[in-house]
């Protein structure tokens, strides 16, 4: 009796520990419980039928969407840390999916059904080895620039790879292997020249016009389900002679375990860290966004829980990659979601609909599914965010550009795009932290210190004060040395400076060297140097390596003015009066004021 209570007791010790016990109880209120339920009933007429196109996507039957789609919606919300994140398959991660698994399998077959499996394992383990790990902020490694000009280009390779189905015209051979992407789509566009299929494309039109148009006038309407249930309607009521879904499998999946090859886990592992990367940070944007208005608390590290276990899960139930969707998060909670119960209620659903619902879905067109892929992708076509990274830095522009264009012209390798990318962001942000901005700062006309050289202001040719904007590391410390030396050479008549330590957050061994042999040298030219407004973690590696009694503490001041109140008291008296940091005086050059 005794071992029962010890192991009910460790039982309830780790069940609180999850997420959800934190909001199972809410379920008490019938409140909370029926809006979870209208929720997760309204998710599902959005899951079902985006599941399906989604698998064909990745290249798979529809049926492998909702077996997608079915356990783990509810294992990502009950272990991740966001309440309403609706998980499942979504555009991007078919997409690399098929991207990766393409070149080992034709589409379609066995090999290729247990690659993508397999791929979907292996996302889960990443996933949830860096949230118990707790390296959630490796997610920063996709800069701003890179997931928008990798999201615009994916999201035109997602509408091109549709258009044989909206035209009713052959696939390309190799379009999803390992030729080019674009190269296929020509192809078909040379095929919809000499003939189109006009029963299709009206199809095709008419899902994507209801789903526009219910969207936009109709919102709380379930746009995409409509566009299915009616286009199902008219292929079988007109016996429609275009691609049909056929026959779906109903029924549970199996239960088994992923059958893993070891000759292609290598080349999936690229594609897995791809979709790692870019899964998640879709995911936390969207449980950012929901957040902002519930005042919800995020982890991304129980976030990565959440999302690996919904992927291993998955993985034994015969699914493909999934992740978090924003358009289903959306109308999750937008429909009342309180808890993530509503996600178990989407669940329920799939699986009711695998059960029972399947012999509905054999006359739903193709076209609609192509349809509902491309409506769906639209929204990440922007050009603004582009805009936005060149008008806030030129080389986030370029880098945003490069990454936009190496997605479409190497697709369907769309690692290398976001490698790419990545690349380019490391070494610009590595380029910047090696030189750091460094000015010269003078007594400007509204009393202020500020950049001499950007307003137009004399230098004092005895006293300088430089700012240094960037921290003190092995990476720049040499540019440091470089640009106070470079002093000596601008003011040959300098007798004092003083090195405004504000901005520098950090000093390694490196920089603690080079800020000794610098005050060494310009001390050995009978300049002294002292520091401002230095951070506490400034002086912690000064006083721990003891090169602050080296430079002496009495030259260390908390503001630059108490500093130069100091200076001014070892000058002869009149030299405050006429000092342009004292005195706000214009460049000789400059002529005028430049505020």
């Amino acid at each position: 009796m005794t071992h029962l209570r010890l192991v009910k007791s460790v039982l309830g010790q780790a069940f609180r520990l999850l997420p959800c016990a934190a909001w199972l109880p809410e379920l008490r209120n019938w409140a909370t419980l029926r809006g979870d339920m209208v929720a997760g009933i309204s998710v599902a007429m959005v899951m079902i039928p985006q599941a399906m196109a989604y698998a064909e996507l990745a290249g798979l039957a529809p049926v492998f969407g909702l077996y997608a789609a079915s356990l783990p919606p509810v294992v990502a919300a009950f272990f991740g840390s966001s309440r309403q994140l609706s998980t499942g398959p979504v555009a991007m991660a078919a997409l690399i999916s098929v991207a990766t698994v393409a070149p080992l399998a034709p589409p379609g077959s066995d090999a290729f059904i247990t690659y993508s499996i397999t791929l979907a394992l292996m996302v889960g383990l990443i996933r949830l080895a860096l949230g118990f790990l707790r390296l959630g902020m490796l997610v920063n490694l996709l800069s701003a620039p890179v997931v928008a000009g990798f999201t615009s280009a994916a999201a035109l390779i997602i509408v091109t790879s549709q258009l044989h189905h909206l035209l009713g015209v052959p696939a390309a051979l190799g379009s999803r292997g390992s030729g080019f992407h674009f190269a296929g789509v020509w192809q078909v566009l040379e095929s919809a020249a000499e003939r189109v299929h006009e029963p299709t494309v009206a199809m095709g039109l008419l899902a994507v016009v209801v789903i526009l148009a219910l969207g936009r006038w109709v919102p709380q309407a379930p746009a995409v389900l409509v566009a299915v249930m009616l286009t199902t309607a008219l292929s079988w009521l007109l016996a429609f002679e275009g691609n049909i879904v056929g026959e779906v499998p109903g029924g549970l999946p199996s239960l088994q375990l992923p059958a893993i090859d070891g000759a292609a886990v290598p080349n999936l592992v690229v594609g897995a860290l791809t979709i790692t990367l870019i899964g998640l940070l879709e995911a936390m944007s969207i449980a950012k966004t929901i957040a902002t208005g519930t005042k919800q608390r995020l982890d991304i590290n129980q976030e990565l829980v959440g999302q690996g276990l919904a992927n291993v899960a998955g993985s034994f139930l015969q699914s493909f990659v999934v992740s978090g969707s924003f358009s289903r998060s959306a109308i999750n909670l937008a429909s009342g979601a309180r808890t993530g119960f509503s996600s178990a209620v989407t669940s329920l659903a799939v699986i009711v609909t695998l059960l029972f619902l399947t012999p509905l879905l054999f006359h739903l067109p193709q076209t609609t599914l192509a349809a509902i892929i491309a409506t769906a992708v639209l929204g990440f076509l922007r050009v603004e965010p582009l805009r936005t990274a060149w008008r806030a830095s030129r080389a986030d522009g370029v880098i945003a550009v490069i990454t936009f264009a190496a997605t479409l012209l190497l697709a369907p390798r769309l690692h290398l795009g976001v490698g790419i990318g990545v690349a380019l962001s490391l070494t610009a942000y590595l380029y910047r932290s090696m030189r750091p901005r460094v000015v010269y700062l003078s007594r400007h006309a509204d009393g202020t210190l500020r950049d001499a050289d950007a307003h137009g202001l004399a230098l004092d040719q005895r006293i300088a004060i430089l700012r240094f904007d960037g921290r003190l590391y092995f990476g720049d410390s040499g540019y440091f040395e470089e640009k106070v030396l470079e002093v000596v050479t601008r003011l040959p008549e300098l007798r004092y400076l003083v090195i405004d330590a504000g901005s520098i957050n950090q000093v390694d061994a490196s920089g603690e060297l080079t800020l000794r042999q610098v005050v060494e040298r310009l001390r050995g030219a009978d300049i002294d140097v002292f520091f401002t407004r230095a951070k506490p973690q400034f002086v912690d590696v000064l006083e721990r390596t003891g090169a602050i009694e080296a430079i002496g503490r009495d030259h260390f001041f908390a503001w630059n003015q108490h500093a130069l109140e100091y200076l001014w008291d070892q000058m002869e008296p009149t030299y405050r009066a006429r000092c342009p940091l004292n005195v706000a005086t214009p460049h000789v050059a400059a002529g005028t004021w430049n505020i």
